[in-house]
């Protein structure tokens, strides 16, 4: 075979390569799209109808603290915290209870503070609606990683632990709490009485700015069909409203949302 023949094979060889190659680029692009096109038809066949929802957010915020030492003259914090018990309400589109719209498993996960305060320690709690609007500082509540709910369907429950009725009749408690804001810090001017409340926040100087805080999770629930579904909340904790802020005293802000939940399994 001379020069000319086998520059020509070589040429023809490679022209077959590419070719077989940009057929497999042009296959795989294909299958990628028709797979992410099912998928998305998928997600919105299961997504036609809300099942789930949430439309009212209520916190609750103050302050409280744990002080070391009284006397007449000055008065020692030991530890400064800022609180805000929140209470989610979900409820279902229908008035009629089935098993598609009645509570078999609810948790929380995926916690993070996206804007965290720039004073204190904050985390996030599982708070007893009995005690809600009541300080707490609990380590034991403290919520790690996730938080399993107990679902009842009987008429009378201990709401003091993490139980929800299936018929969503009580709403999700929980407390966000930032310790720490102040430790170890002296107040002498005690003319004024000592209030354990917001107060204390400007008695110490502190400001709004640094305790503000935005934090999301998501809430999961599966229903008596096992149909799995998922809405991810996003909260400003409140430190002043309509009429006043934290410094004058506890305040509560009741927030009308639109979370859905979608199915996702």
């Amino acid at each position: 075979m001379d020069k000319k023949k086998i520059i020509l094979s070589v040429i023809i060889i490679i022209l077959l390569i590419i070719l077989i190659f940009l057929g497999y680029l042009l296959i795989n692009k294909y299958i990628i799209k028709t797979n992410f096109e099912n998928q998305i038809v998928g997600f919105a066949n299961k997504n036609e109808e809300a099942v789930f929802k949430i439309d009212n957010i209520t916190m609750f915020s103050n302050c409280d603290a744990k002080h070391k030492t009284s006397s007449a003259s000055n008065f020692t914090i030991e530890n400064l915290y800022q609180y805000t018990d929140i209470a989610i309400f979900l409820s279902n589109v229908s008035d009629e209870l089935t098993m598609e719209n009645t509570l078999k498993k609810v948790s929380i996960s995926n916690i993070k503070f996206n804007t965290s305060p720039a004073l204190g320690t904050p985390k996030l709690y599982f708070k007893s609606l009995n005690q809600f609007a009541n300080s707490e500082l609990n380590e034991n509540k403290v919520i790690n990683d996730s938080l399993d709910f107990t679902i009842s369907s009987e008429n009378q429950e201990d709401l003091d632990k993490p139980i929800l009725y299936n018929n969503l009749a009580n709403p999700i408690t929980l407390s966000y709490i930032n310790t720490n804001i102040r430790t170890d810090y002296t107040i002498t001017d005690t003319s004024t009485p000592i209030t354990y409340d917001s107060s204390l926040l400007k008695r110490c100087n502190i400001s709004l700015s640094d305790i503000s805080c935005n934090l999301s999770f998501d809430i999961y629930i599966t229903n008596n069909l096992d149909e799995e579904f998922k809405s991810s909340i996003y909260l400003d904790i409140p430190l002043e409203n309509e009429e006043k802020t934290i410094y004058d005293g506890a305040i509560t802000k009741k927030e009308q949302v639109n979370y859905l939940f979608y199915r996702y399994k």
